[in-house]
């Protein structure tokens, strides 16, 4: 009875924890469907199938994110925080490089929104592009715990590695870079940041220093550019070509068919996230027989929450593919087909507000944060700072759909504002800004707003790779500066305050 009891108990813990997340998803999913649902009544009317398909694409949603984000804490984070303590615990530099490549190369290509960027990317073969954007976080997942190790500034290597970015974009062909920036934006989603940001806090705990904690940060950061450079390279030795496809928007004579489209893709999105998740498994199963051997308990609570994040992941692409990115480039056509074409900027710039607010990574980091910095950086001043640089993001992407302006103009000043900005703040934030830039540009800025910008460029008879591509390098972007302002922002009160304490060790102080 005891044991049923402690069983009852936990089941009982765990509906109240997947009613809270499935809440946060329901706040977060709202305001974006009420902007829909009001340009679909006023100046972009869609067939009544395109409508019904969004929203019950956005319940899918709700739920999907509510049990993906469960499963994220119960799972992916203990998982990674696991790995991290027991490889850096080792003290064999060559177990933390092999060991760490392994893992960022397979929870790349574990990745969801890379595959949806892979499928909607002309010319380039999916897994040549897959495996391409895997190695190259591979190679800066090794780079960025190494970092952690011996006390790296992370300033230094983001400067190399982003004047080494610009450096390649001058001598590829001009279709590329856009390519190459969304890559490394949708490498750091809702699989990869919590099992990243944990593996740095297993690494970061061996370190008895005060500024460990704070150094666990970045990692999102340089595992985004390792991707950007490697398509980069893949650019000067593969020539692409082909044209892209668009989505099918959905047609349904009845409620019954409507259900069927929904119906029929599930099983292929549960394929695709049991792909996604087994390498992930199997070499936590590995670890886990030849050094982990972690207590029943433990093990059993991880695998519980994997089998939840398979379902969220699963219902979540289902909505998000079947119902938010046929409607998101339906809306994007008719918009642009409007004689008033720049209202684009201003619907954009609203879309991107809230949009980010749906992203599950963002909810991972927000909390991590909080954390780590023991409330000094509160959730709420980090979801509103960026909601400001992703609205900002969004309507410059949309004048860059107007103008056909290269992304190059955007990018350059951009991350050279945001490194100038780095050496006034404190490191901290230069940290967590750089990982918010990747956090931020997940499954819902590929898979809306992207089709968003596409349908847009169509209509107005743009080029779609070099005009409509780069939104989510482009969302990827403008949080560097926002969050880095917020750093200013905190530094500032610390200083009222007449404190003398490091930024990290310092007392809550709300901003």
């Amino acid at each position: 009875m005891d044991g049923i009891g402690r069983w009852r108990e936990q089941m009982g813990r765990t509906k109240t924890v997947l009613g809270e997340k499935t809440r946060e998803a329901l706040a977060s999913v709202l305001p974006i469907t009420a902007i829909v649902l009001a340009l679909c009544f006023t100046i972009s009317p869609v067939p009544t199938d395109v409508l019904l398909a969004f929203l019950a694409g956005a319940v899918l949603l709700i739920l999907g994110m509510g049990f993906f984000t469960l499963g994220a804490d119960m799972a992916m984070g203990p998982i990674g925080q696991q790995l991290g303590s027991k490889m850096a615990g080792s003290r064999k530099l060559w177990v933390v490089v092999s060991v760490s490549f392994l893992i960022g190369v397979v929870v790349t290509m574990s990745e969801p929104d890379l595959q949806v960027l892979a499928n909607q990317v002309p010319g380039i073969p999916n897994m040549l592009l897959v495996g391409t954007v895997a190695l190259g976080v591979g190679v800066f997942l090794v780079a960025a715990l190494l970092r952690i190790l011996f006390q790296v500034r992370l300033q230094w290597m983001l400067i190399g590695s982003y004047a080494l970015v610009f450096l390649l974009a001058a001598f590829i062909p001009k279709d590329f870079p856009a390519v190459a920036f969304d890559s490394g934006g949708v490498t750091t989603g809702p699989m990869t940041v919590p099992f990243i940001m944990a593996l740095g806090l297993g690494v970061s705990s061996i370190r008895s220093d005060a500024s460990a904690a704070q150094d666990s940060f970045g990692l999102v950061a340089l595992c985004s550019v390792g991707p950007i450079l490697a398509v980069l390279l893949l650019a000067l030795i593969f020539p692409a070509s082909g044209s892209y496809i668009p989505p099918a928007i959905p047609q349904a004579g009845d409620s019954r068919e409507l259900g069927g489209l929904f119906v029929s893709a599930f099983p292929e999105y549960a394929w695709e996230v049991l792909k996604c998740l087994f390498p992930i498994a199997a070499f936590f199963a590995v670890f886990q027989v030849m050094s982990l051997r972690l207590k029943r308990k433990k093990l059993l609570r991880i695998l519980v929450g994997l089998l939840y994040t398979y379902i969220g992941l699963a219902v979540f692409l289902t909505g998000v593919n079947v119902g938010f990115l046929p409607a998101g480039m339906y809306l994007g056509e008719q918009i642009a087909s409007l004689s008033v074409r720049w209202v684009l900027v201003p619907i954009g710039m609203l879309m991107g507000w809230y949009i980010v607010q749906a992203e599950p990574a963002v909810h991972v980091l927000n909390k991590q944060v909080e954390e780590i910095t023991a409330g000094a950086v509160p959730g709420g001043a980090m979801t509103a700072s960026l909601s400001i640089g992703v609205a900002v993001s969004i309507g410059l992407a949309m004048v860059r759909v107007l103008t056909g302006v290269s992304i190059l103009w955007f990018l350059i000043p951009g991350y050279l504002i945001a490194v100038v900005l780095s050496f006034f703040v404190p490191e901290m934030f230069t940290s967590i800004a750089f990982d918010s830039g990747g956090v931020a540009s997940g499954p819902m800025t590929a898979t809306f707003l992207l089709p968003f910008a596409q349908g847009a460029c169509e209509a107005l008879g743009g080029n779609l790779v070099t005009d409509a591509f780069g939104v989510v390098a482009m969302v990827a972007m403008t949080p560097l500066l926002t969050i880095q302002l917020l750093g200013l922002v905190y530094q500032r009160k610390l200083k009222r305050a007449g404190s003398e304490a490091p930024a990290a060790d310092e007392d809550i102080i709300e901003l």
